[in-house]
């Protein structure tokens, strides 16, 4: 009983830290600093990787796939390499499914080079370089928690000229403020909430950004343990 009771003492100082720090900047900056430490566009690119990152559809691969859409438009040239695993013979599975997703985009379907058999960030580089000259610029796409080892997993692999852009959500530009008392229903006796985005969003976003950070700080230090970045 003594060591269950230290568990969720050590559980509950935990979590309130957790709490204290998403009132701060800090999950935002780290995550920002993930998405951002290895990101630039120093040559341009030749070849554009989407690496997947779920089901179709699904939030990343469809933030993913828009990103790589304008990254076509900037660079028409490039062909674009869809890194998810899955059966490319079938027209329902993911990794065709991204591959119409970008087509509507605008993507010409001839410059669309499916690698479907990557199951982690290692293998995924591992694979392109099979693709492609690792003297050859390329374009990274990928969500910004990730983009810091998918560049270092890819250097790693022989690339020489790897260029990045992190698929960040934007945010609105609408004003989502308003008064809990004009919008009738009952009267609490708590602050209203209305005008506090803090409450109403940023904490929960930053305690989003603390559980991605602490994940994919222990994906580097694995990564780094088995010598792929």
């Amino acid at each position: 009983m003594k060591l269950l009771r230290n568990f969720f003492v050590i559980a509950g100082v935990f979590f309130t830290i957790c709490v204290l720090i998403a009132f701060t900047t800090w999950p935002y900056w780290g995550y920002h600093w993930l998405g951002t430490s290895k990101a630039e566009l120093s040559w341009q690119p030749e070849f554009i990787v989407l690496l997947g990152g779920g089901g179709m559809p699904s939030q990343s691969n469809l933030m993913r796939s828009w990103y790589v859409s304008q990254a076509c438009k900037s660079f028409p040239e490039a062909k674009v390499i869809v890194s998810m695993p899955g059966n490319a013979a079938d027209s329902t599975s993911t990794p065709r499914k991204m591959k119409e997703e970008l087509v509507l985009r605008g993507v010409n379907a001839s410059s669309i080079i499916l690698e479907s058999e990557g199951t982690n960030t290692r293998s995924q580089a591992l694979n392109c370089a099979g693709l492609v000259n690792y003297k050859t610029p390329i374009l990274l796409v990928t969500s910004p928690e990730h983009m810091r080892r998918a560049v270092l997993c890819f250097r790693k692999a022989g690339f020489e000229k790897v260029n990045a852009v992190p698929a960040f959500e934007n945010a609105a530009e609408a004003d989502f403020t308003f008064k809990d008392d004009e919008l009738g229903g009952n009267k609490l006796l708590v602050p209203d909430v209305g005008n506090s985005m803090n409450v109403r969003y940023q904490v929960w976003n930053h305690l989003k950004y603390e559980i991605l950070i602490v994940r994919e700080m222990l994906a580097l230090s694995y990564y780094k343990l088995r010598g792929w970045i």
